[in-house]
Protein backbone atom coordinates (compact mmCIF):
# COMPACT_ATOMS: atom_id res chain seq x y z
CA UNK A 1 0.00 0.00 0.00
CA UNK A 2 2.98 2.29 0.89
CA UNK A 3 4.59 1.50 -2.20
CA UNK A 4 2.11 2.29 -4.91
CA UNK A 5 0.81 5.57 -3.11
CA UNK A 6 4.65 6.97 -3.05
CA UNK A 7 4.51 6.09 -6.99
CA UNK A 8 1.46 7.83 -7.18
CA UNK A 9 2.70 11.25 -5.98
CA UNK A 10 5.96 10.64 -7.64
CA UNK A 11 4.17 10.40 -10.99
CA UNK A 12 1.79 13.57 -9.71
CA UNK A 13 5.27 15.31 -8.72
CA UNK A 14 6.79 14.50 -12.08
CA UNK A 15 3.51 15.64 -13.69
CA UNK A 16 3.57 18.61 -12.37
CA UNK A 17 6.80 19.87 -12.63
CA UNK A 18 6.60 19.14 -16.58
CA UNK A 19 3.29 21.34 -16.63
CA UNK A 20 5.62 24.02 -14.91
CA UNK A 21 8.26 23.68 -17.21
CA UNK A 22 5.84 24.18 -19.74
CA UNK A 23 4.67 27.05 -18.76
CA UNK A 24 7.19 28.77 -17.61
CA UNK A 25 8.94 28.22 -21.03
CA UNK A 26 5.75 29.38 -22.56
CA UNK A 27 5.30 32.42 -20.96
CA UNK A 28 9.55 33.31 -21.90
CA UNK A 29 8.77 32.84 -25.59
CA UNK A 30 5.63 34.40 -26.10
CA UNK A 31 7.45 37.46 -24.07
CA UNK A 32 9.47 37.50 -28.20
CA UNK A 33 6.67 37.23 -30.35
CA UNK A 34 5.08 40.44 -32.02
CA UNK A 35 1.76 41.36 -30.48
CA UNK A 36 -1.26 40.07 -33.13
CA UNK A 37 -2.30 43.37 -34.23
CA UNK A 38 -5.51 44.54 -32.84
CA UNK A 39 -9.37 44.28 -34.78
CA UNK A 40 -9.36 48.06 -33.69
CA UNK A 41 -6.27 48.63 -36.30
CA UNK A 42 -7.48 51.09 -38.55
CA UNK A 43 -5.72 49.65 -41.66
CA UNK A 44 -7.24 45.85 -41.05
CA UNK A 45 -10.61 47.06 -40.34
CA UNK A 46 -10.48 49.36 -43.61
CA UNK A 47 -9.09 46.24 -45.49
CA UNK A 48 -12.03 43.79 -43.95
CA UNK A 49 -14.30 46.17 -45.42
CA UNK A 50 -13.11 46.46 -48.70
CA UNK A 51 -13.14 42.73 -49.37
CA UNK A 52 -16.06 42.14 -47.78
CA UNK A 53 -17.77 44.77 -49.91
CA UNK A 54 -15.75 43.77 -53.03
CA UNK A 55 -15.23 47.54 -53.55
CA UNK A 56 -13.78 48.91 -57.00
CA UNK A 57 -10.65 50.79 -57.10
CA UNK A 58 -12.37 54.51 -57.29
CA UNK A 59 -14.43 53.11 -54.44
CA UNK A 60 -12.17 51.86 -52.29
CA UNK A 61 -9.89 55.32 -52.80
CA UNK A 62 -12.52 57.22 -52.26
CA UNK A 63 -13.32 55.50 -49.12
CA UNK A 64 -9.71 55.57 -48.12
CA UNK A 65 -9.99 59.37 -48.73
CA UNK A 66 -13.17 59.60 -46.82
CA UNK A 67 -11.59 57.71 -43.85
CA UNK A 68 -8.82 59.70 -43.90
CA UNK A 69 -10.41 62.97 -43.33
CA UNK A 70 -12.65 61.39 -40.79
CA UNK A 71 -10.27 60.37 -38.32
CA UNK A 72 -8.35 63.47 -38.82
CA UNK A 73 -11.17 65.39 -37.77
CA UNK A 74 -12.29 62.65 -34.86
CA UNK A 75 -9.05 61.93 -33.42
CA UNK A 76 -8.02 65.83 -31.61
CA UNK A 77 -11.45 65.53 -30.40
CA UNK A 78 -11.04 62.07 -28.61
CA UNK A 79 -7.43 63.14 -27.63
CA UNK A 80 -9.49 66.42 -26.16
CA UNK A 81 -11.97 63.92 -24.78
CA UNK A 82 -9.27 61.84 -22.76
CA UNK A 83 -7.29 64.70 -21.35
CA UNK A 84 -10.38 65.70 -19.61
CA UNK A 85 -11.19 62.71 -18.38
CA UNK A 86 -7.59 62.36 -17.08
CA UNK A 87 -8.75 65.79 -15.34
CA UNK A 88 -11.52 64.72 -13.84
CA UNK A 89 -10.79 61.38 -12.40
CA UNK A 90 -7.89 63.23 -11.01
CA UNK A 91 -10.26 64.82 -8.77
CA UNK A 92 -10.07 61.50 -6.62
CA UNK A 93 -6.51 62.49 -4.71
CA UNK A 94 -8.26 65.92 -3.66
CA UNK A 95 -9.10 65.44 -0.27
CA UNK A 96 -12.72 67.73 -0.48
CA UNK A 97 -14.57 67.28 -3.71
CA UNK A 98 -15.74 70.14 -6.25
CA UNK A 99 -19.08 68.73 -7.49
CA UNK A 100 -18.71 72.28 -10.19
CA UNK A 101 -15.70 71.10 -11.35
CA UNK A 102 -16.83 67.51 -11.67
CA UNK A 103 -20.23 68.73 -13.69
CA UNK A 104 -17.83 70.89 -15.95
CA UNK A 105 -15.67 67.98 -16.81
CA UNK A 106 -18.67 66.16 -17.10
CA UNK A 107 -20.45 68.08 -19.44
CA UNK A 108 -17.47 68.99 -21.58
CA UNK A 109 -16.32 65.10 -21.91
CA UNK A 110 -20.55 64.93 -22.77
CA UNK A 111 -20.66 67.58 -24.93
CA UNK A 112 -17.59 66.43 -26.75
CA UNK A 113 -18.98 63.08 -27.32
CA UNK A 114 -22.02 64.15 -28.48
CA UNK A 115 -19.66 65.94 -31.55
CA UNK A 116 -18.08 62.97 -31.70
CA UNK A 117 -21.49 60.63 -32.44
CA UNK A 118 -22.56 63.57 -34.42
CA UNK A 119 -19.16 63.39 -37.13
CA UNK A 120 -19.20 59.90 -36.74
CA UNK A 121 -23.15 59.31 -38.20
CA UNK A 122 -22.05 61.95 -40.62
CA UNK A 123 -18.84 60.16 -41.95
CA UNK A 124 -21.15 56.77 -42.02
CA UNK A 125 -23.65 58.63 -44.07
CA UNK A 126 -21.38 59.84 -46.76
CA UNK A 127 -19.62 56.48 -46.89
CA UNK A 128 -23.12 54.81 -47.45
CA UNK A 129 -23.69 57.63 -50.63
CA UNK A 130 -20.98 55.12 -52.80
CA UNK A 131 -22.74 52.47 -52.05
CA UNK A 132 -25.99 50.50 -53.71
CA UNK A 133 -27.83 47.25 -53.83
CA UNK A 134 -26.59 44.39 -52.46
CA UNK A 135 -23.27 46.32 -51.39
CA UNK A 136 -25.94 48.95 -49.63
CA UNK A 137 -27.32 46.19 -47.84
CA UNK A 138 -23.99 44.27 -46.89
CA UNK A 139 -22.24 47.94 -45.54
CA UNK A 140 -25.37 48.54 -43.54
CA UNK A 141 -25.08 45.10 -41.69
CA UNK A 142 -21.47 46.26 -41.30
CA UNK A 143 -22.36 48.92 -40.08
CA UNK A 144 -24.84 47.36 -37.22
CA UNK A 145 -22.01 44.78 -36.27
CA UNK A 146 -19.44 47.19 -36.01
CA UNK A 147 -21.26 49.29 -33.20
CA UNK A 148 -22.03 45.97 -31.56
CA UNK A 149 -18.72 44.17 -31.72
CA UNK A 150 -17.23 44.33 -27.81
CA UNK A 151 -21.16 45.57 -26.27
CA UNK A 152 -22.69 44.09 -23.47
CA UNK A 153 -26.61 44.58 -23.04
CA UNK A 154 -26.94 45.02 -19.25
CA UNK A 155 -30.50 43.73 -20.11
CA UNK A 156 -29.31 40.63 -20.96
CA UNK A 157 -27.84 39.79 -17.31
CA UNK A 158 -30.65 37.77 -14.56
CA UNK A 159 -31.18 39.23 -11.37
CA UNK A 160 -30.16 36.27 -9.06
CA UNK A 161 -32.05 36.91 -6.51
Amino acid sequence: MKNSSNKFLVIAVTLLLIVNIALVAFMVMGKNKKPQQSSRDGKAAFEKMVNELGMNETQKKEFDSLREAHFATIRPLFDSMRTTRQALYSLIKEDILNDSLVSVYSNSITEKQSRADKLTINHFRTVRKMFSGDMLNKYDEMVQKMLQRGKKDSSDKKDKK
